[in-house]
């Protein structure tokens, strides 16, 4: 069997996959890589199939070393790598020889880096996934210094190259509604107006922002009802979060709008301070306020 050893897990490492999409009714957060075109293009990379498992380090500071010589490559956050000490490759695939050691750096922006392995992590699945939920902590544990993960067997070829899919930079463009008219005037442009900045106490639940204070217009709360990924919904704080991967399946608190799914993993990459923007999704129904 082939296996990984983890001699520094960092901040947060976390096995990650697509996530357990279409279980939110039972209760269960999707969980899932939260740069998913950075985790798609590690796999793709490795000649791995698109479900396969990787590993979600937080900040950099990973090492590890593997039991056979395996194909690696690590994506996402720009992060110094290295294997043995010496330079390797940032988002091309690099050899890995047996006990030799891989060592993520801290990243000089992002947050969030992606080591995809031939193979795969072949941990358990639970309910259909390899994904840690940090919110219920359903699936693999937190991966801890000193853990041992299963390798599987490599199922294609490494890809020197590979042309990334096209990333989307700039304001996170919102859908309005559901409950855009529980606030006073026109919030959805007031949130569009201002810039907000990234909070410490972000994760992968939700994007905490501070900036302009959303009023509301009605008083009481809502029953609890669904929530998708990329509700922005907005507390008594006025203050907006943007729900990610391991947000809960339900809220009581009225949702503003939804971020489009493909600019989300922006989210997974933004620090404390950064500023964040907001724009009416072009694509969005004129009538879509509810």
């Amino acid at each position: 069997m082939s296996t990984l050893t983890v001699a520094e897990a960092g901040a947060l490492t976390t096995v990650q996959d697509q996530g357990r999409v279409g279980l939110a009714h039972l209760g269960v957060p999707r969980a899932g890589a939260l740069d998913r075109p950075a985790a798609d293009l590690a796999n793709r990379l490795v000649g791995n199939p698109a479900d396969a498992a990787v590993l979600e380090v937080l900040l950099g500071g990973f090492v590890g070393r593997f039991s056979e010589g395996r194909w690696v490559v690590v994506t996402g956050a720009p992060c110094p790598v290295t294997v043995d000490g010496g330079p390797a490759a940032h988002g091309e695939a690099v050899w890995v020889a047996p006990g030799a050691e891989l060592r993520l750096g801290p990243p000089a922006t992002g947050v969030r880096c992606y080591v995809a392995v031939a193979g795969g992590v072949d941990v358990e699945p639970v309910l259909g996934s390899r994904s840690t939920d940090t919110l219920a902590w359903v699936g693999p544990d937190r991966v801890e210094d000193g853990a041992e993960l299963s390798i599987g067997a490599p199922a294609g070829e490494p890809q020197p190259h590979d042309t990334p899919r096209p990333r989307p930079t700039g304001p996170l463009r919102i859908n309005p509604g559901p409950r855009a008219d529980w606030f006073d005037g026109d919030a959805v442009d007031r949130l569009c107006a201002a810039p907000y900045a990234v909070t410490a106490d972000s994760n992968r639940i939700g994007l905490r922002l501070e900036g302009a204070e959303l009023s509301r217009a009605q008083d009481g709360e809502l029953a609890s009802e669904g929530m998708v990924l990329g509700s922005v919904q907005v507390p008594p704080s006025g203050q907006p979060v943007v729900f990610l991967a391991d947000h809960p399946p339900t809220g009581g608190y009225p949702v503003i709008g939804v971020v489009r799914a493909e600019d989300l993993w922006q989210c997974a990459q933004l620090r404390p301070g950064d500023e964040v923007r907001f724009t009416r999704d072009p694509q969005a129904p004129a009538d879509a306020t509810r």
